[in-house]
């Protein structure tokens, strides 16, 4: 990756996290944590991985994408936004009654979003449905899902998997978004679930570790298994939750905590700066 691609990927992802703060405290509540954890993933997937075209979201031969983990959409929500889904405007309403944007994603109301999803676990077994669609019909579509380490805690993460290597879906892409941090505490702590590489394996996926943060690995990681044939692919991302923001930073506390106006102040002078040096690169 050349390093003014790279630049605006940069860019991007701190005008997500921005979103993401943006949308947390106009609604009182939300998940920043895990949102901001996942800001450099979803950045890469909208702006440079996948095929779709915010002109026709229910294009049908777009790439899918299923947020399994779906309280931690607002900083999708803004990435979607950055692409052209909808109104920079709409972050302010999250989880307000009535409007586009709710604490998970909605399908049917959201344009962008190709699984409604919240409750976990689940998230991974409808992309495996996606996916297994594409091969019957010979389409040439990918789909991808991301799910949080403490995710992995739950047993149908794992029947996704074992259905997933049982049918061949080399067009489905898993990505861990390993925080290391759930609602409760360590995910050490709380399940132990590592080694999630040596786990993933045994299941018969072929696997990635990368630098969540790192958008050279995270590029690597995607063209590595665009190429991987007969097997799906899991990229397991080393995050820092709440990345970004200084008093979020590995906080289990921002798992599921909205800002109030104080630390709304702290955190957007922080994300405006860490923005302005960036720009200042261009």
């Amino acid at each position: 990756m050349n390093s003014a691609e790279k630049l605006q990927f940069q860019i991007l992802a701190c005008k997500a996290r921005m979103g993401a703060i943006i949308g947390t405290f106009n609604a009182k509540s939300g998940h920043p944590g895990g949102s901001l954890s996942a800001a450099d993933i979803y950045t890469y997937l909208y702006f440079k991985e996948m095929n779709v075209d915010a002109n026709n979201p229910h294009w049908s031969e777009r790439d899918r994408f299923v947020l399994s983990k779906g309280h931690c959409c607002p900083s999708l929500y803004a990435i979607l936004s950055l692409k052209g889904f909808f109104a920079w405007d709409e972050l302010t309403k999250l989880r307000h009654v009535g409007a586009m944007l709710q604490g998970h994603p909605d399908m049917k109301s959201t344009p962008g979003i190709d699984m409604s999803s919240g409750s976990l676990g689940q998230g991974v077994s409808a992309a495996c449905g996606m996916a297994l669609a594409g091969k019957l019909d010979k389409k040439n579509y990918r789909v991808y899902t991301l799910l949080g380490d403490g995710e992995c805690e739950e047993g149908q993460v794992w029947e996704a998997a074992m259905f997933a290597v049982h049918k061949k879906l080399d067009n489905l892409c898993f990505i861990v978004d390993c925080n290391g941090l759930q609602i409760d505490g360590t995910v050490e702590e709380v399940g132990g679930v590592e080694p999630l590489d040596e786990k993933f394996k045994g299941f018969g996926f072929n696997v990635v570790k990368i630098d969540g943060h790192d958008f050279d690995e995270i590029e690597n990681a995607f063209e590595s298994v665009r190429k991987v044939k007969g097997v799906p692919s899991v990229i397991i991302a080393k995050t820092v939750k709440g990345k970004d923001v200084s008093f979020m930073e590995n906080q289990v506390g921002w798992h599921g905590t909205a800002p109030n106006k104080e630390q709304y102040e702290v955190a957007m002078n922080e994300l405006t700066q860490k923005l302005n040096e960036l720009e200042a690169l261009v």
